[in-house]
């Protein structure tokens, strides 16, 4: 089956309500006519065409809600009955603390979808995993200390850059805050992330399906009250 339709029949299955999708881009999720999506991005259309040229002949959701998809620093805690994350938290330099504010932002019962690349089949494929310890380290101190060895492993592994032009391509990413993968898993390593903030995050939630998709884990996590 089409992945596109796989995550369209896993939406029709679980979305109700209202809610956001995170970094939609070109492929919006498909959700029922009677749910309502509001659309969260860090860009306006025109400033990502202006910051990613391999998207001028593509057609973009316009933001509804301009905000930095990691923090959602403008959107209230407990307002929303889902949020949507497809290929979104890879680009994050926080995954933890992004999974801890899609949490925050949704009500209780309320769901998170989303969708994450395998590495393994994706231009990932050469880099190595991100370990657990290291997303804990960015998360409890901050990205700061990891970033520039991010874009240094992409522009060698990824873009395959001649090792006399990589510290110029790295500062041409760097100057233009470009959204590189700054983490990668496997389906067999996500789960670690994701049982780690089941412990540790000040959201509670239950993974309600974890589900192998042509390349890609899609996942329904759903907010519970947590035990006092």
């Amino acid at each position: 089956m089409d992945f596109q339709q796989v995550r369209k029949d896993i939406a029709f299955q679980y979305l109700k309500g209202e809610g956001i999708e995170v970094g939609a881009l070109h492929a919006p999720l498909q959700v029922p006519d009677s749910v309502k999506v509001h659309y969260v991005d860090r860009m306006s259309v025109s400033d990502l065409r202006k910051q990613y040229p391999e998207l001028a002949t593509v057609n973009l959701v316009e933001a509804d809600i301009v905000d930095n998809g990691e923090t959602l620093s403008s959107i209230a805690d407990n307002c929303w009955d889902f949020a949507i994350a497809n290929h979104m938290i890879e680009h994050c330099q926080n995954p933890i603390g992004a999974l801890e504010n899609f949490l925050r932002v949704i009500k209780p019962g309320g769901l998170v979808y989303m969708g994450v690349p395998d590495k393994r089949y994706t231009f990932d494929i050469d880099r190595p995993l991100t370990s657990l310890d290291h997303l804990i380290r960015d998360y409890k101190e901050g990205p700061e200390w990891s970033r520039l060895g991010h874009y240094e492993e992409y522009v060698r592994l990824v873009d395959k850059t001649p090792e006399e032009q990589v510290a110029a391509r790295m500062q041409l990413l760097l100057d233009i805050d470009y959204s590189i993968h700054f983490h990668v898993w496997t389906s067999e390593t996500f789960p670690e992330m994701l049982a780690y903030c089941q412990q540790n995050l000040s959201s509670s939630f239950e993974i309600e399906l974890f589900q192998e998709n042509s390349g890609e884990m899609i996942m329904i996590l759903r907010k519970t009250v947590k035990a006092k």
